[in-house]
């Protein structure tokens, strides 16, 4: 018997709307609206569908606060986002070089080693660790929280350097005379609990990128385990993936 055909089924506007949205946002991003964004007629044409889809489009996009629109003065973007590269191993300072990157260090102390850090960082349960946590700016944007936990002995000649303006990677490549080697890398979406969002300057609730990195020295050293909330409203984080056959 032939084998059944399925029917194409009609894309609902809702739908529509949603995939004009993802196509205009990540154009945005790509800096392609810097002048402002054509109007509903050009991008109809642009896109195939009627001007109530692209409403509804740009209705979605002012309302994540990408975008604003006004009667006379058009539709411009709200606010740009910056691309964090994962392919490479780069603190934040060398992510976005020559920009201005700043920390507000918040804690640099000695805890006692959490049992998941302990393992992590191949230390006895129980190890002393040293703990930073740092608010970090790009220009005057809050971009991210970080809380780095290192072994006692690297971390304590890590403290003993000014944290405001140093990344803490080229201080580890620094002090041990090794590079870094490797990474690995969980990434979330999570929401911002009150505490963060105040502290990030952004609504309770709002997306946030977690990152838990463990960042090992090139003879395989675990040095530094890293729990990183990043604004999801100011970054994209882009790569580069290549294809391997199972």
């Amino acid at each position: 018997m032939p084998e059944a055909r399925v029917a194409p089924q009609p894309i609902r506007r809702a739908d529509r709307a949603r995939q004009v949205a993802d196509v205009l946002r990540h154009q945005i991003h790509g800096g392609a609206y810097d002048d402002g964004l054509p109007g509903e007629a050009e991008l109809a044409a642009e896109f195939a569908v009627s001007r109530n889809i692209i409403r509804e489009a740009l209705a979605a996009l002012k309302a994540e606060g990408l975008i604003h629109r006004g009667p006379r003065t058009g539709t411009h973007v709200a606010q740009h986002k910056y691309d964090h590269d994962l392919d490479t191993l780069l603190g934040l300072q060398e992510t976005f070089d020559g920009q201005e990157v700043r920390n507000e260090v918040r804690v640099a102390t000695t805890v006692s080693a959490p049992p998941l850090v302990a393992r992590r960082l191949t230390l006895e349960p129980g190890a002393q660790v040293v703990f930073v946590e740092r608010l970090r700016y790009l220009g005057d944007v809050p971009l991210s929280l970080d809380q780095t936990y290192l072994p006692p002995d690297i971390g304590a000649a890590v403290l003993a350097h000014p944290l405001e303006t140093n990344d803490v990677f080229p201080l580890l490549e620094q002090i041990s005379g090794q590079r870094l080697g490797d990474a690995s890398l969980a990434l979330e979406a999570i929401p911002a609990d009150p505490h963060s969002a105040a502290i990030l300057q952004i609504p309770g609730g709002a997306a946030l990128l977690m990152l838990e990195r463990l960042t090992s020295l090139s003879d395989g050293t675990p040095v530094d385990l890293e729990y990183i909330r990043m604004r999801g409203d100011r970054v994209t984080m882009r790569g580069k993936l290549t294809r391997s056959i199972p």
